[in-house]
């Protein structure tokens, strides 16, 4: 414990951060891999599957994030725990979070089988609902895995122990590659599946994945002296609460934050399938580019989390600063690269040669231009929003973002999408404004806190003297 949490210094807490965020968001893009190819896999598959499997592993992927806000109480609770050394409080918070997980994979697959109805209600195709539930019907059974990795996830990185977590997601993507390769296209021996062979697929890796991380959970010698998982019959009701109390807010602020991306997503849908296909690129795009500051806005709660639980506000301010400067400095070498280099991006995906796919290039095209300037301010929106997680204030943050995300963001995008017939680049630049105006309600009520926290601590010494 002590290695990581040395005196804070810029230069110490930076390099602390990184050894931390590195694995995790090498997790993260290798977690995000299996969308990407199977993104890929689907394009060669047609555009009607494109847009339809596309926005399929879109609303299951959504669905599934926002639940994990409710485990992601777990991370600065259980930081907090590691910073002040209590063994006993880390194993109570891993074996009540686990009972939370089983709680919410029940529900997440009724909703999931019930998702064809409400594909309907929201204006999409006859023939877009039949082959989205083609996939939806076999990945809903990757629910508790991928719900219980992250709640594993979430402890093990607290206790400062990351890299196995980037070596099963690693793992776990090859595996859902080859997978995608042989059943979704009848290799090796097996049968072309098409879309239900990569579901296959990813189902097949989210349970090795869990299985696997589960395992290093209980016998790798530095978690094994936790105990973790070992009062799993008990119930402590108070525990629980606690963890509702804290995580709610964050299931809420990523219901408002990914209800947001999949409204915008369903109105692409509305505006006809190529847009729907030159979207899913687009947005596919960002999302592995998100991997990166969203592993390290997970590396900052627990950094984060940890000083509070030494009571050191230098380390909290410190942390807080440099993940943001991290976040910014990435953003900014990313940018450049993209906005240099964006028709190879989409040729990631489709062929850009092809006269048929003519139209979704074009559109594409702007598209990509302005999801390349909005990922500079959703990566500083999540990594504040990270340091807000770790001192335990999730409230505020759930009561900034609904007024950034549905009171600016989506009426916008709407705005300038179908009155002024901007399209899909109109629905792309209100959800950019959207997240922008929250990343600047984060960082400001980041340093609202630490004013508030330096004058408790001035407080505090008055007394003490």
């Amino acid at each position: 414990m002590t290695s990581s949490l040395l005196k804070p210094s810029l230069k110490n807490e930076s390099q602390q951060l990184l050894r931390l965020a590195i694995p995790l968001v090498g997790a993260q893009l290798a977690q995000s891999l299996t969308g990407f190819i199977d993104t890929i896999m689907m394009g060669r598959l047609g555009a009607e599957v494109l847009a339809a499997g596309g926005l399929a592993s879109l609303t299951f992927n959504s669905l599934l994030v926002t639940l994990m806000g409710m485990i992601m109480g777990l991370s600065p609770l259980v930081s907090e725990a590691f910073g002040a050394g209590n063994n006993k409080r880390i194993r109570q918070l891993t074996d009540q979070g686990f009972w939370l997980v089983i709680w919410l994979a029940i529900p997440s697959m009724i909703a999931i089988a019930k998702l064809d109805m409400v594909m309907g209600y929201l204006g999409q195709s006859t023939t877009t609902i039949k082959i989205a539930n083609i996939y939806l019907d076999i990945i809903v059974w990757s629910c508790f895995p991928v719900l219980g990795f992250a709640m594993m996830r979430s402890v093990i990185s607290s206790l400062s122990q990351t890299k196995p977590i980037m070596a099963i997601v690693v793992a776990g993507t090859l595996v859902n590659i080859i997978g995608n390769y042989a059943l979704g296209f009848g290799n090796f021996g097996l049968p072309k599946l098409g879309l239900a062979g990569l579901a296959w697929a990813s189902t097949l890796s989210h349970w090795g994945m869990f299985f696997a991380l589960l395992a290093y959970l209980r016998m790798r010698p530095q978690i094994k002296k936790y105990r973790l998982l070992s009062s799993l019959p008990s119930l402590h009701w108070q525990t629980i609460t606690k963890l509702s109390k804290l995580g709610m807010p964050i299931l809420i602020f990523l219901a408002l934050e990914v209800g947001l991306f999949v409204c915008v997503t369903y109105l692409m849908g509305a505006l006809g399938t190529e847009v729907l296909a030159a979207h899913q690129i687009v947005l596919q795009t960002i999302y592995i580019i998100f991997m990166v500051p969203l592993g390290i806005s997970y590396a900052t709660t627990v950094r984060v989390g940890q000083w509070v639980g030494r009571n050191n506000l230098e380390g909290i301010r410190l942390s807080g600063y440099a993940s943001l400067l991290i976040g910014l400095l990435f953003a900014l070498i990313n940018t450049i690269v993209m906005l240099i280099f964006p028709r190879l991006i989409i040729g990631l995906y489709i062929d850009i040669h092809d006269p048929n796919n003519s139209h979704i290039v074009a559109l594409a095209l702007p598209m990509l231009m302005v999801g390349t300037l909005a990922q500079a301010v959703d990566g500083i929106q999540k990594i504040s929003h990270g340091v807000l997680q770790g001192l335990q204030d999730t409230n505020v943050a759930m009561y900034l973002s609904l007024p950034a995300f549905w009171l600016i963001g989506l009426p916008t995008g709407y705005l300038l999408a179908f009155p002024l017939g901007w399209g899909g680049t109109g629905l792309w630049i209100g959800q950019s404004l959207g997240l922008a105006t929250a990343a600047i309600l984060f960082v400001l009520r980041f340093q609202k806190l630490l004013r508030q926290l330096s004058r408790q601590q001035i407080i505090s010494s008055d007394l003490i003297s």
